[in-house]
């Protein structure tokens, strides 16, 4: 009688070990997924700038540029900006960095009246290092 006892309690024994065999497979699935899609993610603005004779500026921070595309719409990192809105959200981004220098990167056929009321919505935004970005003249 105790022998058959002992032998259904062994044969409850639950097993506690954790299977991370499949939890494995689907990370390294994951991983190929975004190795392969993370290039095509990045985006950007076909914006034709203009060509001068000027050199080019030594940078001792990652530069913020400012993205003016052909329709007139206002970009910072792929987050676009309203004009009106632009004052308050560059007073916030430059209160932490140490580089005060904002550059500007324009399409040549930008109306000049948009370029210059971003200067002037940066300059209320307390940022007098205003650059533009220009390509070199062949």
């Amino acid at each position: 009688m105790a022998m058959g006892s002992s032998l259904k309690s062994s044969s409850r024994m639950v097993m506690s070990e954790i299977n991370v065999t499949p939890f494995v497979d689907v990370m390294l699935v994951l991983l190929v997924i975004f190795m392969v899609t993370a290039p095509m993610m990045q985006q950007g603005l076909e914006v034709n700038l203009p060509k001068t004779a000027s050199s080019g500026v030594a940078l001792s921070e990652d530069p913020f540029v400012l993205t003016i595309d052909s329709s007139g719409r206002l970009k910072a990192a792929d987050i676009q900006i309203n004009i009106a809105d632009a004052r308050e959200k560059i007073k916030a981004i430059f209160e932490t960095r140490k580089n005060k220098q904002i550059y500007i990167q324009a399409d040549r056929k930008v109306d000049y009246g948009v370029v210059a009321e971003v200067m002037g919505e940066i300059r209320a935004a307390g940022i007098l290092n205003i650059n533009l970005i220009t390509l070199p003249k062949e």
